[in-house]
């Protein structure tokens, strides 16, 4: 073991490059980062330790044993002085001044195979104190190598002990194996009880293995990522959910924020919902490569499961795209795959693990080819690149953490019955649906998202797993909330909040590279129109008439539905910033027998007064009293009105798109 000082050499660069009226020890410096780092530098003293570092390893020695060996660091100076740096010592060791090895004599550390056969860990035995003799192959190590010479035989990694704020810190080095882990976990209680000091470990963590449960808890921009252990049954799962929930509370956390306009929606952040087997052979989408693709095959033909439970930010750009929202052939690739899955199958081929990764690790990828981030990601299924990633896991990215834990569970219930009834049943459709356009038209309307989603609900019914729909009712609220309503001679007009895939933008320059932004400028709503007679009304918005069509199963009760798409607010960068706010938004049920307005309502994207709200709102009252000033039941246009003709939009034939002025012609045959 030796001591590890801070490089004085660095610091006193630093120190030159200071004002001359400046104390360093008080230096008066703009970043209080670096001015806090400077500070306790020289207030700390130069030639004290920062730390001290014991070399260990668990590698085989000359007698063919496989234990934990040390030995010294040789350095030019005599001495390790650490990178510069407010990290802890164990990340600024001087790893690139250890005595240099040959290539061919490298030994890269490594985890183990995840598809390896566990045995329950040994109980805790106490270390015996007593010192063994040291052999040829463990003293070899010792000496400094001569000029030129490999140093093979230098143990390159080392755990560290620091005292940091009045706390003993052990920082633990990279081993292979869990054994390794608790062997020497174990050693650093055993010498902590002894000494009566408590200590921290940090450094690496165990590594990953299906006899540890673990917990990690990560800062993310705007949320704090919590990835919980995995559960191996329903009831489980849902004590977890709860407690993790009622935690969050009692740290004064939460899965739900307000916007600026009082709008109630998520984090952002995801909650991704990884699929697989406590070990990688036993993974069920690995056994049944059929059950990967009867999943990828009833999300792409149902629209509702990648939309009901997302967050904010979908389409080809977002965290979590679908398989047919980026490349037009994407599908046909697809199929492919599917085809060699079936002929694999009906010729009772042994498909291998590595081969059910290179199926579809290609297909499931957003625009730039991350596979990360897909709605299906598999990047931990079976990758050769790394251990890490042969885990036999597939993780469901489209979902977003619910505000409560009950919704966040009849999420999870949902996946579990598809899952369920893939494995009995597999879903193989000989081609996969072609949405092209009305996947970002017809499904970014509550009404037909909701109508698929019940198709789903009726599919599992016929299965023998009977959902109720009301159980999904609050995700239906809550993703789509009601912005107002009004009624006039039995007619009643809704509108709902709808989605609205963002662009991005191209690069522009920005501090310490580029920066791709985001145009969350353009927003949707929903028209729902129970009771009209299209002989007779028509519904206008802004003087446009709105397109609005039947929906599929809830058809039957008269109910028509159309979507509404305008520019909410003018940012410095967004697409076609020539075209101005539309706002407010004045609907108007037109009679074309009198051609009057029978009554409307205004909807305003901010402050109708021209208030402007500098804070989010601070609590839910706050938030539903923005939104309650933004919608009135008047405002409809007086006066005689001339009927408009209807908008043909080939493209998007569900949405009438404010921003496109006067570009579609009129036609009788489409209107009638």
């Amino acid at each position: 073991m030796f001591p590890a000082y801070e490089d004085v050499v660095a610091a006193l660069l630093r120190e030159r490059k200071l004002p001359v009226n400046v104390d360093p020890k008080d230096p008066k410096i703009d970043d209080p980062l670096e001015r806090d780092r400077l500070r306790a530098l020289f207030s700390g003293g130069l030639g004290k330790p920062s730390g001290y570092v014991l070399p260990i390893a668990h590698l085989p020695s000359r007698a063919g044993e496989t234990a934990f060996r040390t030995g010294p660091w040789h350095f030019r100076g005599g001495h390790c002085f650490l990178v510069t740096g407010d990290s802890p010592v164990g990340l600024r060791l001087p790893l690139d001044s250890l005595p240099w090895v040959a290539a061919a004599d490298k030994d890269p550390a490594g985890l183990g195979d995840p598809s390896r056969d566990t045995s329950p860990l040994p109980p805790r035995t106490r270390e015996s104190a007593k010192k063994k003799p040291a052999t040829e192959g463990d003293t070899k190590s010792d000496r400094a190598p001569a000029l030129g010479e490999s140093a093979s035989f230098t143990v390159r990694t080392a755990m560290c002990a620091e005292a940091r704020k009045g706390v003993l810190y052990v920082f633990m080095p990279p081993l292979e194996t869990l054994e390794e882990y608790v062997r020497l976990t174990t050693a650093v209680e055993a010498a902590a009880k002894k000494i009566g000091t408590p200590v921290m470990l940090e450094g690496y963590t165990p590594p990953r293995d299906p006899r540890v449960i673990s917990l990690s808890v990560t800062p993310d921009p705007g949320v704090i990522e919590v990835n919980v252990a995995p559960s191996a049954s329903w009831e489980e799962l849902v004590s977890q959910t709860t407690h993790l929930y009622e935690e969050a509370r009692l740290a004064r956390l939460s899965a739900e924020k307000f916007m600026i306009d009082g709008r109630h929606v998520g984090t952002g952040g995801g909650h991704h919902l990884v699929l697989g087997a406590a070990t990688t052979s036993d993974s069920p989408f690995l056994r049944r490569p059929d059950l990967l693709r009867s999943l990828i095959a009833y999300f792409q033909r149902h629209p509702s499961l990648s939309y009901l439970f997302s967050g904010m930010f979908i389409g080809p750009t977002s965290q979590a795209p679908r398989v047919d929202e980026a490349r037009n052939d994407a599908l046909y690739e697809m199929e492919i795959a599917f085809d060699e899955v079936t002929r694999a199958l009906a010729e009772k081929e042994e498909i291998r693990p590595w081969l059910t990764d290179r199926l579809f690790r290609d297909l499931l990828i957003d625009v730039t080819g991350n596979t990360h981030r897909a709605e299906i990601c598999i990047d931990k299924l079976y990758s050769p690149d790394s251990a890490t990633g042969r885990l036999g896991l597939v993780e469901m990215r489209g979902f977003e953490m619910p505000p409560h834990a009950r919704m966040c569970l009849a999420q999870q219930l949902l996946l579990r019955a598809l899952v369920a009834r893939f494995w009995k049943t597999p879903f193989a459709p000989e081609r996969l649906v072609r949405w092209r356009t009305a996947l970002h038209d017809k499904f970014m309307l509550p009404a037909f998202v909701w109508d698929d989603f019940t198709e789903v609900l009726a599919d599992l019914a016929e299965s023998g797993f009977r959902f109720s729909p009301e159980w999904y009712l609050p995700h239906y609220e809550f993703r789509f909330p009601v912005i107002g309503d009004f009624e006039a001679h039995g007619v009643e007009i809704t509108l709902r909040a709808a989605l609205e895939p963002w662009h991005v933008m191209g690069e522009d320059v920005a501090s310490g590279g580029t920066a791709r932004y985001v145009d969350s400028s353009v927003e949707r709503l929903e028209v729902r129109a129970r009771g009209l007679t299209p002989e007779r009304f028509v519904v206008t918005c802004n003087g446009r008439r709105v397109p609005l069509r039947g929906l599929g199963r809830s058809s039957n009760d008269g109910e028509l539905a159309a979507g509404v798409r305008y520019r909410a607010w003018q940012p410095p960068r967004c697409l076609h910033p020539h075209i101005p706010v539309a706002s407010p938004l004045t609907f108007d049920l037109v009679d074309t027998w009198s051609s009057r307005s029978l009554g409307g309502c205004e909807v305003h994207v901010s402050h109708p007064g021209g208030r402007s709200y500098d804070v989010r709102p601070v609590n839910a009252l706050e938030a539903e009293g923005r939104r309650r000033t933004r919608f009135t039941r008047a405002g409809h246009t007086p006066g005689t009105i001339a009927v408009p003709p209807l908008e043909v939009n080939e493209d998007f034939p569900f949405t009438l798109d404010l921003r496109r002025r006067g570009a579609f012609a009129s036609s009788r045959k489409s209107a009638k």
